[in-house]
């Protein structure tokens, strides 16, 4: 088998074209990509800081409504329960 320099240069331009395919193709999805020394460069966004920002904002939002319908349900558990006692004499006393 000859190995001639035609070879040697096809065989260079197909590692090549594969390493600029996967690359492409790893960036298109998100992911790592490599540099020429088989390091990782991470895919910066610039929205994440914002977005991680809101998330918070809502989880933290969202735990206060939390605490407020456990009061209100604990309420509610409270006058289920009564035995009539109390809660007709609470209406009386509004009368």
């Amino acid at each position: 088998m000859d190995m001639g320099p035609d070879t040697i240069i096809w065989i260079v331009g197909l590692c090549t074209a594969g390493w600029v395919i996967n690359n492409w193709i790893r960036a298109k999805h998100g992911y790592a990509l490599e540099d020429e020394w088989g390091g990782k460069t991470t895919k910066e966004l610039p929205e994440t800081e914002r977005k991680i920002g809101l998330l918070t904002s809502e989880n933290e939002q969202l735990g206060g409504k939390i605490s407020r319908l456990e009061e209100r349900i604990a309420v509610l558990e409270r006058i289920a329960t009564d035995k009539g006692v109390r809660l007709a004499d609470e209406i009386e006393s509004l009368r």
